[in-house]
């Protein structure tokens, strides 16, 4: 079977931005006004797309790619002052939690001050009879998983303490258990209800404006939930998990470009032999609330569901792991059948064998091409932008890497360098960044994608993450304000209007 993927249909161009880097006075980016300007941006630069990180609640070290639930949206993204516009929030309530810092997200600050002001927003809006209608309805709407994630963040905040060591009931889910935390619970619960109805609300109203200026979204999912998840926590039977939902084995990667001993990531693998017993089933549901929102969902690690990296737990590296069948087509073929043809980019970096290249051929899914993997003088591989197959989606870098900045003018050795400086043009007349958009952008690829730091050609004060590592620095780059310009916005139209990118 060959799925048929809407993004092969037009040749484009996009830019990398998480909603977190945004500009705003109160911490971090989120879904107000600097993120319609961001919208205005893309339309005037040509762009026809916006690719974020993932968007849900995220967990332990902040990152996008570990969320207390693969459908829930993080609260940090609500905007305050859209807030404050429903009457929900007071101008001194506004004030109090602007910051002095917006060059980085600082999270322990945000996880202290952030909640207290929501919770005032909650307060107020549960006296509102049209918002308590409003959160009634999206309630009944997202039944199917709303008040299991409500539940699970109303006990993660009570006991303070991660999924496996609750209390043993509870984290068994017992009927009387279950009984008396809902009771005790319940205004919690409510809370998160309101923190979704709203995240939803305003996340709906900003993707309906950038598709009505003709700017997609590419979503983002991570291949596994987080290990302290009311994912786990709901249906532990369709994870490696023991009888207190402590992981057995654990996901990640074997060694390859980015650390010579693997990758850990501490997730419990899928038990694909459940999934497959129940239809599949949570995938669908999965995939389905990931299309309220994105036109297009790119799938992280896709190379998993042919063969997956299985790490016995307690491992402190990725070395003694073993790779494991995955689902392969079945999952997809489900998807499809349940469905339609859903657009996917699919994440397929790393060790890729040949079984893995005929996988991904069969879905007819675009894999993905970085030009900074490709930037060495005696090689000439699949990153090189002129091996581009036209069904990939090609970026100049990406949020795990060193920009293209940063690899090219500081890291790489001066044969490596010269021969980049050379493959891309590069002149003191224009920024390398500039540079590099053009390689990529000339290439076959149907979709080219540049992290905002490379069209900003900024270098190691820019990059975003630094795989196997958690640190201050990791997930909280932030946009300086004024730095999209016109200026910048019409060298990329030109660009993109050069290349065909904006038919």
């Amino acid at each position: 079977m060959t799925t048929q993927n809407s993004i092969r249909l037009k040749r484009a161009s996009g830019i990398l931005m998480h909603p977190s880097s945004l500009p705003s006075r109160y911490g971090i980016g989120g879904f107000g006004k600097s993120a319609y300007e961001f919208v205005d941006f893309l339309a005037k630069a040509g762009q026809k797309y916006w690719q974020m990180l993932p968007l849900g609640h995220t967990s332990y070290g902040d990152s996008p790619y570990q969320t207390y639930s693969v459908i829930a949206g993080n609260p940090y993204f609500i905007d305050l002052e859209l807030l404050s516009n429903e009457g929900l929030l007071t101008k001194e309530e506004l004030e109090d939690s602007i910051t002095d810092n917006n060059l980085r997200v600082n999270y322990k600050e945000l996880s202290h001050k952030r909640y207290k002001v929501l919770w005032k927003a909650y307060e107020r809006a549960r006296e509102n009879p049209e918002i308590k209608k409003k959160m009634s309805e999206f309630k009944k709407e997202n039944s199917d998983w709303i008040i299991d994630y409500s539940f699970f963040m109303a006990l993660r905040n009570y006991f303070d303490k991660p999924l496996w060591e609750w209390e043993k009931p509870i984290k068994i889910r017992k009927e009387d258990a279950m009984e008396k935390y809902s009771n005790l619970l319940k205004e919690e619960i409510s809370f998160y209800i309101f923190l979704q109805t709203f995240f939803f609300d305003q996340w709906h109203k900003l993707k309906t404006y950038a598709n009505s200026k003709g700017i997609e979204i590419i979503g983002d999912i991570p291949i596994y939930p987080s290990p302290d998840s009311a994912d786990v926590w709901v249906n532990p039977q369709l994870f490696k998990v023991d009888e207190n939902l402590c992981a057995t084995q654990i996901a990640g990667v074997p060694p390859d470009y980015y650390s010579e001993t693997g990758q850990v990531w501490g997730n419990p693998v899928y038990d694909w032999k459940k999934h497959e017993e129940e239809g599949f089933k949570w995938w669908i549901l999965r995939i389905k609330h990931t299309m309220f929102f994105a036109d297009v969902i790119r799938i992280d690690h896709f190379r998993g569901f042919q063969d997956f990296w299985s790490i016995p737990a307690g491992e402190k590296t990725a070395i003694n792991g073993k790779w494991v069948e995955g689902p392969r087509m079945k999952l997809f073929t489900a998807i499809k059948n349940s469905l339609g043809d859903i657009p996917i980019i699919a994440e397929d970096l790393g060790i890729i064998t040949e079984d893995v290249k005929e996988f991904l051929k069969l879905t007819g899914y675009p894999g993905m091409r970085v030009m900074i993997f490709g930037m060495y003088e005696e090689d000439n591989n699949i990153h090189l932008p002129h091996n581009y197959p036209k069904n990939c989606v090609a970026y100049t870098s990406t949020h795990d890497s060193e920009t293209f900045a940063q690899m090219v003018l500081e890291e790489l050795m001066p044969n490596d360098k010269n021969f980049a400086l050379d493959y891309i043009n590069a002149s003191e007349q224009e920024p390398i960044g500039i540079s590099a958009i053009r390689a990529i952008y000339a290439s076959p690829a149907v979709l080219s994608i540049v992290p905002i730091q490379d069209v900003l050609s900024m270098k190691s004060e820019g990059r975003m993450n630094i795989p196997s590592t958690v640190g201050e620095h990791n997930w909280s780059w932030r946009l300086k304000e004024g730095l999209l310009t016109d200026e910048l916005a019409n060298k990329l139209y030109k660009l993109a209007k050069t290349y065909k990118r904006n038919l």
